[in-house]
């Protein structure tokens, strides 16, 4: 086998209107790459890794704490009980994504990884498979299991974390002409901090209006209603809470509305926000308002993206 680099989009979760069940992968109309991308190589060794890119400051030092190691012992652990064994190889990470940056960091390099690891040795896990594990991995980072980021990174597209009938996910239908503004602010929120702010308990409204917006929502995709779904696209479980973790979030959101955005809100757990927009002259003046009231030092990035529908891949 030869070297194979792989690259994993970054991606936005939950929408807002689908807390933990709705996620979209994201790639810059620039065509820059957004997302980590894994090196794998045969090697004399039985197993090397090496991590390189702008954010590598920030991985853990310890070679057992980094997430592409612990994809790599999953998947020889999940082989050997195949009747498999591992190759001898090399990783190589390369790590383009700022970590805790609502972007689904973790999910590209553990979707890399898993994929290039899969390829190496000829594909022995489906695609759902490799999904599990590439859920079990996210849990050990975030404190539970959950495929919003890792979903759509792998397969690409909006997915919906259907769970049931042999399913992680499926495909929604979605609306290609929609730009996305993903501003970044250049600060870090955790997962796991985000996770923690929210309530324990919801009212009965709170909960049945939620599930209005989502079925809204998704109906809206299936009969390509464009104009319902921005409507839909509304939070009350977790934005109400993290705003307070965001620089100015319900100032900068009322103030992209005002400039005609169809929907704003927090990708992921933040602290990244997105703001949907029409057409590019839209999106190209959503991109110069964050740029200057949301951003707070120079690590923080505005792009502008659409869906990317084809996930992980190989670069040649």
């Amino acid at each position: 086998m030869t070297t194979l680099r792989i690259y994993a989009p970054a991606s936005s979760a939950n929408l807002s209107v689908g807390f933990d069940s709705l996620g979209a992968a994201i790639s810059p109309i620039d065509g820059s790459l957004l997302g980590d991308v894994v090196q794998i190589e045969p090697c004399d060794q039985p197993f090397e890794l090496e991590s390189v890119g702008y954010f590598v400051r920030k991985l853990p030092k310890e070679v057992q704490k980094n997430i592409v190691y612990q994809a790599y012992a999953l998947f020889a652990e999940r082989l050997k009980l195949r009747g498999g064994e591992v190759k001898q190889l090399r990783l190589t990470l390369e790590k383009n994504m700022p970590i805790g940056s609502g972007l689904g960091s973790s999910a590209c390099s553990i979707v890399a990884a898993l994929v290039a690891l899969n390829q190496f040795h000829d594909e022995p896990f489906s695609k759902m498979e490799l999904l599990e594990m590439m859920g079990e991995l996210e849990g050990r980072i975030s404190g539970s299991v959950h495929y919003d980021n890792v979903a759509p990174c792998y397969l690409g597209g909006l997915q919906l974390m259907t769970q049931s009938l042999g399913n992680i996910c499926q495909p929604l239908p979605f609306f290609d002409h929609w730009y996305w503004v993903l501003a970044y602010p250049g600060i870090e929120v955790s997962t796991a901090e985000a996770r923690a702010i929210l309530p324990k308990s919801y009212t009965r409204q709170e909960v049945i209006s939620q599930a209005r917006f989502l079925g809204s929502f998704v109906h809206a995709c299936h009969t390509h209603q464009d104009g319902l779904a921005a409507v839909m696209m509304k939070d009350l479980i977790a934005e109400p809470y993290r705003e307070s973790l965001l620089p100015n979030f319900p100032e900068v959101r009322q103030g992209c509305k005002d400039l005609g955005a169809l929907s704003v809100g927090i990708s992921g757990s933040g602290p990244t926000m997105f703001a949907i927009a029409p057409d590019l002259e839209h999106a190209q003046k959503l991109s110069s308002y964050l740029e200057k009231h949301y951003l707070q030092n120079n690590e923080g990035f505005i792009h502008i993206c659409k869906v990317d529908n084809f996930g992980a891949r190989a670069l040649k």
